[in-house]
């Protein structure tokens, strides 16, 4: 099963995808005249029977003139294609062109993108994905973002704002009196209720399909703030960016993601929830960036492992793996190996994370957050801050390159011996020679894995050979035998699994909770 991020339909000018001839939008604002259309008002379902509606066509009829087709021109470049190496790029796989020439000169061709969204107000400002639009904007690219309406009216639109974190983003065509439909409250949404999708599936045009909201606050691991509506209404490629209606007419969601072994539905859409999207709408059409709150921790959801290694409930909490210097939390008192449970009187579980909960409190506001430390509870109170562009975090959080090298030695001490039959992984201590190697600072500190044994569970979590073993139990480790020391006080204690915090190579730690291998199983 697997992720299909990009919902825009990418293809050549001249191209076709999915069997779909694609034709080349115009560039300019159509000379049409524009009819004078009155706003969607909230629509009447025909009638129903013990609350089935017998046809959703009225509905469909008032909300699909608020619904567009937007297309991308951009010129792209022609290079050999890699390997996704973020969100970002797999978003743009799905709009470059195939092939090439590789003896001619030019470097881009001109490629268009497809997708969908829809009309908040009459004077034109419309809703969709970022990833719809991302390739448009700055780079030197010719861009042309070219707006659709069901009564072929073409408009060229201009980009207010977008936010990349919750893959949204604000348009502005101009017109008047254009009809447009209005976000709902999505927390009164329930599973089981009605959910009608309109979008631009594979670019046929407004296409209008129904299901049901078959989950809520779903985590699907895409991002920093999955809280999405999942929905058995038929979504395709083409239909990011497009609503996702209660039987009211109200946008419950934005359509995103569907999760397809195939890139095709087979009845898991994933949806932005209003109550997500609208706070970020209103501070982009505010003419300002979208502001969120920030605590200065990477975190780590606690995982059946980590919960067993430290006694702790499962599905509750995440523990903090690093903390930002000189940032909220560090002020706050919060340390690495905390596991945070509850921030502003709300429970920190799969559903509502750290990361959601901060990101939407008050910048400058103080906020208890609920920690267990050491198996005691405490309390502490944070400042929030306002989290920094994503360039400055991720040139903050830059990794070292994976250099080949060779951090064994030939020395094996009684704790290396411990640490091969006890983890499966055989342990060096931190040299000079290994530091530089690994290009470690002198601030870390932690034992090198130079082996690890394939059927072991640590194999399984991702060690390997030069990551760095920071701390097991949440006891540091200096050294091979402080490694098996901290192995033996968690045998004596009963348990089965330890928690380890790793420092991969080229990354930042993390924590990782590791069974415990039987004498037999490390010979």
């Amino acid at each position: 099963m697997k992720i299909a991020y990009a919902l825009t339909l990418g293809a050549l000018v001249a191209g076709s995808a999915a069997g779909v001839a694609l034709q080349s939008p115009a560039t300019a604002q159509s000379a049409v005249p524009e009819p004078q259309n009155a706003p969607a008002r909230m629509p009447h379902i025909r009638a129903m029977q013990n609350g089935t509606p017998f046809s959703f066509a009225d509905l469909a009829e008032q909300l699909q003139p608020a619904v567009v087709n937007i297309s991308v021109k951009q010129r792209v470049p022609v290079a050999q294609r890699g390997a996704p190496q973020s969100l970002q790029d797999l978003f743009r796989q799905f709009q470059e062109p195939q092939g090439g020439d590789e003896d001619a000169k030019p470097t881009t061709r001109e490629a268009t993108a497809l997708g969908s969204g829809f009309i908040i107000d009459p004077s034109g400002y419309i809703v969709t994905d970022n990833h719809v639009i991302a390739a448009s904007g700055k780079g030197g690219n010719v861009n042309t973002i070219t707006v659709t309406l069901t009564d072929h009216r073409e408009f060229v639109a201009r980009v207010i704002g977008r936010d990349t974190l919750a893959d949204l983003a604000l348009l502005k065509i101009e017109g008047n009196n254009l009809p447009y439909v209005t976000f709902g409250d999505s927390t009164k949404t329930r599973v089981g209720d009605w959910a009608l999708a309109i979008g631009n599936p594979f670019g046929l045009g407004g296409t209008v399909t129904a299901g049901i909201v078959s989950a809520l606050k779903r985590n699907i691991q895409s991002g920093q703030y999955d809280r999405y509506i999942q929905t058995d209404a038929s979504i395709n490629q083409g239909n990011s960016g497009g609503p996702l209606f209660d039987i009211q007419g109200n946008v419950i969601g934005i359509n995103t993601i569907i999760l397809s072994p195939t890139g095709g539905n087979i009845g898991l859409g994933f949806a932005t929830p209003a109550e997500v999207a609208k706070p970020i709408i209103d501070q982009l059409r505010g003419g300002g960036k979208v502001r969120r709150g920030y605590l200065g921790v990477a975190i780590r959801p606690v995982t059946d492992d980590i919960a067993d290694a430290l006694s702790l409930p499962k599905n509750r909490g995440e523990i903090i793996e690093d903390v930002t210097a000189g940032g909220p939390g560090a002020r706050a008192g919060i340390k690495r190996g905390d596991v945070v449970v509850r921030v502003a009187g709300v429970d920190v579980t799969p559903d509502s994370t750290l990361s959601y909960i901060v990101a939407n409190q008050k910048i400058g506001g103080s906020i208890p957050i609920e920690m267990i430390r050491e198996g005691k509870r405490l309390t502490v109170n944070a400042t929030l801050g306002e989290r920094p562009s994503e360039a400055v975090l991720a040139a903050a959080n830059g990794g070292t390159p994976d250099d080949e090298t060779d951090p064994a030695t030939t020395q094996t001490t009684p704790g290396q011996k411990a640490a091969r039959a006890s983890l499966g992984i055989t342990l060096q201590p931190l040299t000079v020679e290994s530091r530089q190697q690994l290009r470690l600072p002198d601030t870390v500190v932690g034992v090198v894995v130079a082996a690890v044994n394939p059927e072991s569970d640590a194999a399984t979590k991702g060690i390997s050979r030069g990551d760095v073993i920071l701390s097991i139990g949440q006891v540091p480790t200096p050294t091979p035998d402080a490694a098996a020391a901290a192995v033996e006080a968690a045998r004596k204690a009963g348990r089965k699994t330890v928690l380890m915090l790793v420092q991969h190579r080229g990354g930042p730690p993390i924590f990782a909770g590791v069974a415990l291998m039987e004498p037999a199983a490390a010979k």
